[in-house]
């Protein structure tokens, strides 16, 4: 559903993403975990198709993806990491706005729009102009624009920032409701308690560098028997001290 192969990203003389591989299967939720600064965002970008990398390639749906490719774009989604939505819209205007440009039936719309509305309790506040809403009521408006079409792979940049307590956990188990029917999701989150609940396989980088990939219980092998949970094997990977160590023994 998703492969990255050798993908890199250079600003000016500085590299963001350094020789990312990655493939991520369908019905499989994948998180992309690292520090601030890390390239996750970057490596998204790249995979959505928003920018194009310094080198390597990109397939989603087994099509390659580029800045142009906007069909397939079609059949994917993406929440950013800030809810930033033109101002003036209405909740309304801003949903009918997207309906229209992944082109969906009006009862599909119609009913799925409802259904979302309704799991995050936005219904009463569709009227009002986006400009005054709370971050988290923006937040799930933009959520709720993302997953309306139903796409095929969802890439998810820090969703549960700004979201309450109820719709984090009508969110969580959105997602894991919509793996199960078979599609992907591609998250990154710094609330590690969630990744380490509801991924299948998580991947930490590192100032641009992939340190482990696999299953949690892979990562505890990789990093250490005494690292069991994912904030453990997290902090031995990203700490400059633990990194060094392991680089050395692996060299």
């Amino acid at each position: 559903m998703i492969t990255a192969s050798n993908l890199s990203k250079n600003f000016g003389g500085k590299t963001a993403v350094n020789n990312i591989n990655i493939s991520v299967k369908k019905g499989e939720l994948f998180a992309y975990l690292g520090p601030n600064g890390s390239g996750k965002s970057t490596t998204i970008k790249m995979l959505m198709g928003l920018i194009e990398p310094t080198e390597g390639t990109v397939e989603i749906l087994g099509e390659p993806m580029n800045l142009n490719n906007i069909e397939l774009k079609r059949k994917i989604s993406f929440v950013p990491d800030t809810p930033d939505i033109i101002g003036k819209l209405t909740g309304n205007e801003y949903l009918n706005f997207v309906a229209s440009i992944y082109k969906m039936d009006k009862t599909a719309y119609t009913e799925k729009r409802k259904e979302l509305v309704n799991m995050f309790e936005l219904q009463d506040d569709l009227g009002t102009l986006v400009e005054e809403y709370s971050h988290g009521m923006r937040q799930k408006l933009v959520v709720i624009g993302a997953l309306m079409h139903s796409p095929e792979v969802i890439f998810l940049d820090e969703p549960n920032v700004g979201l309450d307590p109820k719709s984090n956990r009508e969110l969580k188990n959105y997602l894991t409701d919509y793996v199960k029917q078979g599609n992907t999701v591609f998250l990154t989150t710094h609330t590690l308690s969630l990744a380490e609940e509801i991924a299948d396989r998580i991947c930490i980088i590192y100032k641009g560098e992939i340190k482990a990939l696999g299953t949690l219980e892979e990562l505890g092998e990789q990093t250490g028997s005494d690292r069991k949970t994912l904030e453990d094997i997290f902090l031995a990977l990203t700490s400059e001290e633990d990194v060094h160590v392991q680089e050395h023994t692996e060299s």
